[in-house]
């Protein structure tokens, strides 16, 4: 928004483009009987101007116009620029050609374009091409001049926030298919298993970042499930999480298990990286169809927690293998064999969990505090236990801005329910 003077009035920044000295005198004058507050600078080509403008930063902060050089009009002392005062006949540039140069160089300021009497048609032109307004010489007052300026000004503001609510739309709505992609529906027709899963994004994430987890029944009725996480946030992590959550479950539709499924989503991740440095992390398990043994296959991943009844819970950390994309077509990982209790259940979860701080030093969570968090509520059916955990996690890291990483937890669980 403009900004005001010591008295607390709007004040407006105002750059004319005028070649003709007497014309901009004039300007001058109109402007002072306005009562406008501004700032005026007068340069007198469309040359001058851009390398007036080339100094002004972009949106948020309020572009400002340097210091006048050699001759002009009134000098702005450098306060943010709301409007270009432009004449479309100059030495260096003639109709819209000067338009289209002003708007390149400042596309966030308003713009008033001075034609002359027989130019009517030319400033509806420049009105189209992104003009805010035209003013024809010769028919112009101070309070006429004053008022096209401010219109001009509150029209560009309004078309700035059109464009970035449309662009939040926008972003709203690749977050949704990123979502979609990232959050699946499981595929699993066994009424035995229930599954329970939890996503929070970091909370400096405009996006979702490159967690990801699904659960999918084979045909021959083994389970299978992963989770998880890509290094690095933003869309291009996102993504990428959502690559490789479709290609796993393509795999494991095809009847692939164990690391023969991994070394093909290796592959993958490293056809569809953005550099070398990227690298993901999962969980997968592996139930028999009689569901009383769990394979475990782990790929740079945190360990788990397996809750046993009536009432407690363990950190499970099996061996494991490098996380996907350290070692490309060299890496191996060893398959686990995990025994769940009857009523008992798996959760596998991305670092996000364990690694928020614990208060306002360096200390985090880690896999000991997890596990405690967790026998604080061991007896809690799997909603309300997740629940409890993830908003445990998150209240001890508060002091430090609370998860700064996205969490992702998968909860498994067959036969009689909790």
């Amino acid at each position: 928004m403009p900004a005001l003077d010591r008295q607390g009035t709007e004040r407006l920044g105002i750059l004319l483009v005028e070649d003709d000295p007497g014309d901009a005198l004039l300007v001058e004058e109109l402007l002072a009987d306005s009562g406008l507050e501004r700032e005026l600078r007068w340069v007198r080509s469309v040359a001058e101007a851009e390398k007036a403008l080339q100094a002004l930063p972009g949106p948020p902060v309020p572009a400002t116009v340097p210091a006048p050089a050699g001759e002009g009009g009134a000098a702005a002392r450098g306060g943010p620029l709301h409007c270009v005062l432009l004449d479309l006949h100059l030495p260096d540039a003639v109709g819209l050609d000067g338009l289209r140069r002003i708007l390149a160089a400042a596309p966030h300021a308003a713009v008033v374009v001075l034609t002359g009497l027989s130019e009517e048609r030319t400033g509806l032109a420049a009105v189209a091409a992104g003009a805010q307004d035209y003013l024809v010489k010769g028919r112009v007052e101070g309070d006429l001049l004053g008022r096209a300026i401010r219109y001009a000004v509150q029209r560009r503001y309004a078309e700035q926030a059109a464009a970035a609510l449309q662009a939040g739309r926008l972003q709203a709505a690749e977050n949704a298919r990123l979502e979609r992609g990232l959050l699946p529906t499981p595929l699993v027709r066994d009424p035995r298993v229930r599954i329970r899963a939890r996503y929070r994004p970091g909370r400096q994430q405009a996006l979702l970042g490159g967690d990801f987890y699904d659960v999918v029944e084979a045909p021959d009725g083994m389970l299978h499930a992963v989770v998880g996480d890509v290094s690095g946030h933003g869309p291009d992590e996102a993504a990428l999480g959502v690559c490789l959550r479709v290609a796993w479950r393509a795999f494991v539709l095809a009847g692939l298990s164990g690391p023969p499924l991994l070394r093909l989503l290796e592959r993958v991740l490293v056809a569809e990286r953005a550099g070398t440095e990227i690298f993901a992390t999962l969980t997968q398990l592996s139930i028999a169809p009689d569901r009383r043994e769990v394979r475990v296959l782990r790929a740079g991943h945190p360990g788990l927690l397996l809750r046993e009844p009536p009432e407690r819970v363990r950190f499970i950390e099996l061996p494991g293998g490098p996380a996907l994309g350290i070692l490309p077509e060299h890496a191996d990982w060893p398959e686990s064999t995990l025994q769940v209790p009857p009523g008992g259940a798996v959760v596998i979860f991305t670092d996000g969990l364990i690694e928020g701080r614990v208060g306002s030093g360096r200390e985090r969570l880690g896999e000991e505090g997890l596990v405690e968090l967790a026998n604080r509520h061991p007896d809690r059916p799997a909603d309300d236990f997740l629940d409890a955990v993830i908003d445990s996690a998150q209240r001890l890291a508060a002091d430090s801005g609370g998860l700064a990483d996205d969490v992702a937890v998968l909860h498994l669980e067959w036969g009689h329910p909790r």
